[in-house]
């Protein structure tokens, strides 16, 4: 596929070749008519001859002529050539500066996430097409960034809203109500629990989807063991090998990212099962044993409240939407893959990271 620059690179020059190729065969085919002209007048009408000339060489001046016009078609030729290669090399420098502004907007779209909106493309100039376009973009940054700072200021209200009133539930039924009561009692506890638990899973959602505000060194290898280390095994063996390194983003949502990716390979798996854990070269993987998954389902691995078994009391199906928001947010790509005899291979692959240190490490 050509770029815009190089079809209007070719245009220039086609268009100025075009031009002097024209100018420069009528210019050949005049002077030919020109000279067969007065050649023809001077051998055939009696005309004096040209002062120098004798009569004798009368004749020889039609082959004078092809002789001189032969060479002017071969200047002709090699002029044209060496025209083809300076208007490609001027249309590719011109097409380049036109072209300029463009780059500028592309390439601040392309860098542009919701924790960069404050950038602006900024573009002087002269009051044209391009700088319109430019203004345009920057106009629907500045509407954009205040959409987003609006939708962040109400994900930290609704935090406090939603767990607040949660939170006052929960003292209520454990305080007000006597453990004497039957079930009811933890059964109450229970949903409240997994309502708290659902709304902070939205909120951590809400926060992974808009992009990091700031960011910091974080070592993946110890939030990896720190989470093994807390980890309810729940009849599953759980083994993992953790390399230092080290992520440029935030530690909350990659501890949370690691304990989502464990917590999942645990819950969808089936007594005396298997969890491992590998954290090595940049990328995490963590593969376990459980049911089949069918391979129409895994485009719906990584939705929103998507769940693959109904099992009771087996999530909101937000873990794994969770865990891509979180590594979108990082820069990291995140893949499923099925296991042979069942379960799944998750793996999450971090970009622009570095290792923490030569040596390696582990983690049981």
């Amino acid at each position: 596929m050509t770029t815009i620059r190089v079809r209007l690179t070719l245009i220039y020059s086609g268009l100025f070749l075009l031009t002097s190729v024209v100018l420069l065969v009528t210019v050949n085919l005049l002077l030919r008519r020109t000279l067969d002209a007065r050649i023809g007048r001077l051998t055939g009408g009696g005309a004096a001859p040209p002062r120098g000339v004798p009569n004798d060489r009368l004749p020889q001046l039609p082959e004078l002529v092809n002789n001189v016009i032969g060479y002017q078609w071969q200047v002709t030729a090699l002029t044209v050539g060496a025209l083809t290669l300076v208007s490609l090399a001027v249309g590719w420098l011109l097409a380049g500066r036109i072209l300029r502004p463009i780059h500028r907007i592309t390439a601040t779209a392309q860098r542009l996430s919701l924790s960069t909106l404050h950038e602006r493309i900024a573009l002087a100039g002269p009051k044209d097409e391009l700088k319109e376009l430019a203004d345009t973009f920057d106009a629907m940054l500045d509407r954009l960034e205040r959409s987003v700072e609006g939708q962040r200021r109400f994900i930290a209200n609704a935090s406090h809203e939603l767990r607040t009133p949660l939170a006052v539930q929960r003292a209520a039924i454990e305080i007000g109500l006597p453990e004497d009561v039957g079930e009811i009692r933890g059964t109450l506890l229970r949903h409240n629990r997994r309502a708290e638990n659902l709304i902070d899973a939205l909120l951590v959602l809400a926060q992974a989807e808009h992009g990091l505000d700031n960011r910091s060194p974080v070592a993946l290898d110890q939030v990896v063991r720190r989470a093994l280390a807390e980890r309810d095994a729940d009849g599953v063996s759980v083994t993992g090998r953790a390399e230092p390194f080290v992520v440029d983003g935030d530690p909350v949502l990659l501890n949370r990212l690691v304990t989502n990716l464990l917590d999942n390979a645990i819950r969808y798996n089936h007594s005396g099962g298997t969890v491992e854990v590998t954290l090595s070269r940049g990328a995490l993987t963590v593969r376990n044993t459980g049911p089949h998954v069918p391979q129409e389902r895994f485009g719906d691995l990584f939705k929103p409240f998507r769940r693959l078994h109904t099992t009771p009391g087996q999530g909101a199906g937000l873990g794994l939407s969770i865990v891509a928001a979180i590594a979108k947010a990082h820069g990291a790509d995140v893949r499923a893959n099925p296991n042979p005899g069942g379960g799944l291979e998750l793996v999450v692959v971090f970009a622009g990271s570095e290792d923490a240190s030569p040596a390696g490490g582990t983690a049981e």
